[in-house]
């Protein structure tokens, strides 16, 4: 029989998240019974996705304190997240007695922002993985990458594999086979081009495009962070 002590998950959850950084492991982790899962924000009003709907926070900063797993999502805001003083300082207090520090996607920028990944291997997403680096990280090129405590995802949907292979390690295998079994988890994309080293040039020069335009000059922006954060 696995282990089914008692676990709880605090997902950060804040204004143009990708919703699916967050929506996807927290369906995983969600499974892995006796577990209290609770998306939080700085207040419980509705926090807008870059999905065009929102979110709806299900605890305040002031009302989590000490979880099993903390997870810190992606997305837009984390540009924003990373000089913002209140977010850093309670993802360190909540870090510190943490059995699990993770991440998905460009949310490690922000653990790096908070100091939590310094010589620490870490994932992200492959546009912003090398930005690790400012924060003291080593940049990691992987979907999953697991360094003692700390768990991180690459892009996105990578964000389900984490979370079950999370789920492994806390209930052991069989049990997250099941929780895969139970979402019918079993990718099978219809095209071959969710990597930079598989997809056209035409459309990897349209996504850095994209990124552009709605970011300005982001990697250069992530390091000024970085160095005004004293990295």
């Amino acid at each position: 029989m696995p282990d089914l002590s008692p676990q709880s998950v605090a997902f950060l959850v804040f204004p143009n998240v990708t919703q699916l950084d967050l929506t996807g492991p927290a369906q995983v982790l969600s499974r892995l019974g006796n577990t209290t899962l609770n998306l939080v924000w700085k207040t419980k009003d509705p926090v807008p996705t870059d999905a065009g709907f929102p979110l709806l926070p299900t605890a305040t900063f002031e009302d989590v304190d000490d979880v099993n797993i903390l997870c810190v999502p992606g997305g837009l805001g984390t540009i924003d997240l990373m000089q913002d003083k209140e977010t850093l300082d309670w993802l360190r207090k909540i870090a510190a007695k943490a059995d699990w520090v993770t991440s998905v996607c460009t949310g490690s920028l922000v653990l790096g922002a908070a100091g939590l990944l310094k010589g620490y291997r870490s994932a992200c997403h492959w546009a912003s993985v090398d930005q690790l680096s400012y924060f003291g990280a080593i940049p990691v090129r992987e979907r999953i990458v697991e360094d003692r405590n700390r768990f991180s995802g690459g892009g996105v949907t990578s964000g389900i594999d984490f979370a079950l292979a999370l789920a492994a390690k806390i209930r052991g295998e069989d049990f997250a086979k099941f929780i895969q079994l139970s979402i019918e988890y079993d990718p099978h994309p219809p095209f071959d081009a969710g990597s930079p080293d598989k997809v056209e040039a035409e459309i990897l020069a349209r996504y850095h495009k994209m990124i552009e335009a709605a970011v300005p000059d982001r990697a250069a922006k992530v390091k000024a962070i970085a160095t005004a954060l004293g990295f």
